[in-house]
């Protein structure tokens, strides 16, 4: 599982003129089955993407495809960590360390 945490670089009016563009790569992403949970930052300074590849070059290559990312309107860092446990609902995401 990864930790996507995305930053934006430029102006929110740019990032909203990306917007539908970026919303149809998440949904894509989520129908693929790679991406858990995302939503914004507050305040509104990037966003957050759970995402669930079997490696960092996988993610890297998806991650590629996001208008965000084609733009050059935000910057991303990510952490690899292992859902030992989790709360109530959660137990699809859990792993085995």
């Amino acid at each position: 599982m990864f930790i996507v945490s995305l930053t934006y670089t430029c102006e929110l009016d740019q990032i909203n003129a990306h917007l539908e563009a970026h919303i149809a790569y998440l949904k894509n992403q989520y129908a693929l089955g790679h991406f858990v949970a995302s939503g914004r930052k507050v305040p509104r300074t990037g966003g957050v993407i759970l995402a669930r590849f079997d490696s960092r070059e996988e993610l890297d290559a998806a991650l590629q495809l996001d208008p965000f990312y084609k733009e050059e309107l935000a910057s991303y860092e990510i952490q690899e960590f292992i859902p030992t446990m989790v709360g109530e609902g959660l137990e699809a995401i859990r792993e085995e360390a």
